[in-house]
């Protein structure tokens, strides 16, 4: 039943199309907004000169998709609403309602869509409408449209980073995109390019990781691809970097719980890769859940206005987080009702409301009142539809249903999730088990919580079709030779939980193998979302093994059993034991959906591993905040009972075969300051096996104004080597990379001595070194 909240809206706004659709009609012959052969610019103004202010709020507004209320209508109250960040309704407003206000003009965009019949339903009724504007639906297709049944996965963003390849990263946008427009989707929420510092927190494997370079560069290519396509203009959609600014550090590790740092750390660390997105030409940007040095970030015109539109010239649009305008009211008490709340948000910078109602009336109010200028709504309002203009959607907002089925999931999709989960596992241990070859150990036992379901798609993911995932199970039996036995045994599927029968069970079954393999780590999926100990809104406090996990490593280890542990995780988990203990180790981080068969692979010999860590794993929860690029005064005390440093730094990953750095060389190692130089170092590959090697560049002020972190990324190669192959890699030194914020926050390069190391990670055991003196 409507409640009499909607129907006086809707009577309104019946009311109101019929008094203004004479003025669209008498000048129909010179409506410009529909003709493509206008300019863009020419188009946008005289779509806007024929809006309603009501029309314009309407064009600000995102709703979730029907199908989506009407589920959430079933499951939540209103006060498991306002708690909630995955689901949503709207307590006064019907999912008919909701269609109602699509027909009157009155939403300008959705998410939450997951079938291409709800797109074209919906893009049906838009047409409905007085201007017949189209709807902008949204999607948190993170990596590869993986919240759409049958849509290629990729491996999670944090597995990516391990890859060090930002080309393939970009193919992979590419990809996504025409699955996302072939599903009728045109607006993903991604690239994540927050710097993650704190492993507690759930969303570490939406990001690219620790350093403000690598995020960066992924974060670039991400934009690229999906914002650029192929080809035709239906190839592309638009992207949004988040989550405005520094939520990846949350002051008790969960998510939008404070945070409270220096305009320093903002500018060295958390603002890069927004100024490399926004000079990429990123076209939104949403902002963080959580508060800046007591500012909400949805309310924060410092960051929104003053740095990224003006210092940085960023000239998209800004689109509010979920429910997170209703909470610079409802949690962070800075505005004493909604309607504060929304002015607040829209004068510093805002341009759209996810998700619901009440927002476009309170806008109508706002302006009404002369607190917000009409000129301030056209400026978001043409941003917006700027976006719609360029996709194309007023000349073809309908999807072909028949034509989608044959580009979802197609070979070269399969194909590159395949290559980017093979480039991306990291091995960090190899006591001579791996590769496992025909021999007396090939009767292999494989258990663990995370061996054989869909853990290896990570986070943002519905359930896939069995067919279109393979399992770490499914991987090893499909590459072993054909002499070995590979079984399975259940020791129990919920992380967290100590099921004894089944840990019992596994352990004593695992004594009549050869090798057992046990797949550990966390659970990203949503769809089991009470058993689910990773992603969005599952912090922790604590980054050892949930569960009887270690337990049942200690167990059969204590066997005499060899033992390969494979981690299949969306954070950097502490593994001591792990790591002291047990012969080889896999960090498959969420590999996608081809993760089990890559896996595979790499056990059996026929993938060489490659992929780097791109966080550094601390050993315990006591060691955060653990990164590579430290201050010299982290590491002047130790701890008590505590190893300082690292478990495994970042950059590093092993190999099956050897790589030699030698003939580090620079080309003038002195320069002035506005200068540049080149570094040179020859690499061979040393081992038997063809191999891909990352080589990294640091660089360490060694005395400046500011204290300076001990060195920073900033460069890095990856490259393909045969036995016995060399190859010349160069690096040019920049002076930006040898640039930073003074101790008066000017930017610029101060005079003196730098170290320039090379090498095949942070840890300096790895790196060579060579002095660059800057006049």
């Amino acid at each position: 039943m409507k409640s009499k909240y909607s129907i006086l809206i809707l009577s309104f706004l019946t009311l109101f199309t019929i008094i203004s659709f004479n003025v669209f009609s008498d000048s129909d012959e010179d409506v410009k907004y529909l003709d493509p052969s206008h300019k863009l610019e020419d188009r946008v103004k005289d779509l806007i000169k024929r809006m309603t202010l009501e029309e314009k709020a309407g064009q600000m507004s995102q709703y979730v998709g029907l199908d989506h209320m009407r589920k959430a209508e079933k499951n939540l109250s209103k006060t498991d609403l306002i708690n909630n960040d995955a689901q949503g309704f709207y307590p006064n407003l019907h999912s008919t309602d909701v269609a109602n206000l699509v027909k009157e003009g009155m939403i300008g965009s959705f998410l939450h869509v997951l079938s291409v019949e709800e797109t074209n339903f919906l893009q049906e009724l838009a047409q409905k409408s007085r201007l017949k504007i189209p709807l902008l639906i949204g999607i948190d297709a993170i990596h590869g449209n993986g919240l759409y049944s049958g849509a290629t996965v990729y491996p999670s963003p944090i597995t990516l980073a391990a890859s060090f390849d930002t080309n393939m990263v970009r193919r992979i946008g590419q990809q996504t995109a025409i699955e996302m427009r072939a599903t009728g989707t045109h607006w993903t929420f991604t690239p994540n390019i927050d710097v993650s510092r704190d492993p507690r927190w759930g969303r570490v494997g939406e990001t690219f990781g620790e350093d403000p370079l690598l995020v960066s560069d992924m974060g670039v290519a991400m934009i690229k691809g999906l914002q650029n396509g192929y080809n035709d203009l239906e190839d592309k959609v638009i992207a949004c970097a988040k989550h405005l600014i520094a939520g990846s550090t949350p002051i008790n590790g969960l998510n939008a719980s404070p945070m409270d740092i220096s305009e320093r750390t903002l500018r060295e660390v958390y603002l890069p890769p927004y100024k490399s997105a926004i000079d990429a030409g990123v076209y939104s940007i949403m902002t963080a859940h959580n508060e800046l040095n007591g500012i909400p970030c949805h309310a924060d015109k410092w960051m929104m206005t003053d740095i990224l539109k003006k210092e940085m010239g960023f000239e998209g649009f800004f689109v509010s987080d979920w429910m997170d305008m209703e909470r610079i009211h409802t949690l962070h008490k800075v505005a004493e009702n909604l309607k504060e709340g929304f002015y607040l948000s829209i004068d510093a910078g805002m341009d759209m409301h996810m998700h619901g109602p009440d927002f476009q009336e309170k806008v109508v109010e706002l302006v009404k009142e002369g607190r917000i200028t009409e000129e301030r709504i056209d400026d978001s309002v043409k941003k917006i539809l700027s976006a719609k203009f360029q996709l194309g959607l007023f000349e073809h907002p309908f999807v072909d249903i028949e034509e989608s089925k044959k580009i979802i999931s197609q070979k070269s999709h399969v194909a590159l999730a395949l290559e980017s989960a093979q480039k991306s596992i990291v091995m960090l241990k190899n006591n001579d088990l791996l590769p496992l070859k025909p021999g007396n150990k090939n009767r292999i036992l494989v258990t663990g919580p995370n061996a054989n379901n869909q853990s290896i798609t990570g986070d943002w993911t519905s359930y896939q079709p069995d067919d279109n995932v393979i399992t770490v199970l499914e991987g090893i039996k499909m590459n072993a030779p054909a002499d070995f036995t590979i079984d399975y045994v259940n020791s129990g599927e919920v992380i967290g939980e100590k099921a004894e029968n089944n840990l019992n069970n596994a352990v004593e079954k695992a004594k009549s193998y050869d090798l057992v393999v046990i797949v550990v780590g966390e659970n990203s999926m949503r769809y089991k979302w009470k058993d689910k100990t990773n992603g969005e809104n599952k912090g922790r406090a604590s980054i050892q093994l949930a569960g009887n996990q270690l337990e049942l490593a200690k167990r059969i280890n204590n066997s005499g059993i060899p033992i390969l542990v494979i981690i299949v995780s969306g954070r950097p988990l502490g593994i001591p034991w792990i790591s002291d203990n047990i012969p080889a180790i896999l960090y498959a981080w969420e590999p996608g959906n081809m993760g089990g068969k890559a896996i595979g692979e790499i056990i059996f010999g026929k993938t060489n591993p490659s992929g780097k860590l791109p966080v550094s794993l601390a050993r315990s929860v006591g060691q955060v905040q653990t990164f590579y690029n430290h201050k010299p005064s982290q590491y002047f005390h130790k701890y008590v009972f505590e190893k300082t440093g690292p478990l495994y730094p970042f950059g590093f990953g092993m190999s099956f075969t050897t790589f030699k750095y030698q003939d580090f060389e620079i080309y003038n190692s002195k320069i002035n300051r506005d200068e540049s130089t080149q570094v040179t170092v020859k690499v061979t590959n040393t081992g038997k096996m063809k191999g891909d090697e990352v080589v990294q560049l640091y660089i360490r002020d060694d005395y400046s104004s500011a204290t300076r972190p001990v060195k920073e990324l900033k460069g890095y190669k990856r490259i393909t080597l045969d036995p016995g192959q060399s190859e010349i890699i160069s690096f040019e030194i920049k002076p930006k990379m040898l640039s930073f914020y003074d101790a008066h926050m000017n930017y610029r390069v101060e005079p003196g001595n730098f170290t320039i190391m090379v090498g095949s990670s942070s840890n300096k055991n790895d790196l060579e070194e060579i002095k660059l003196s800057v006049l």
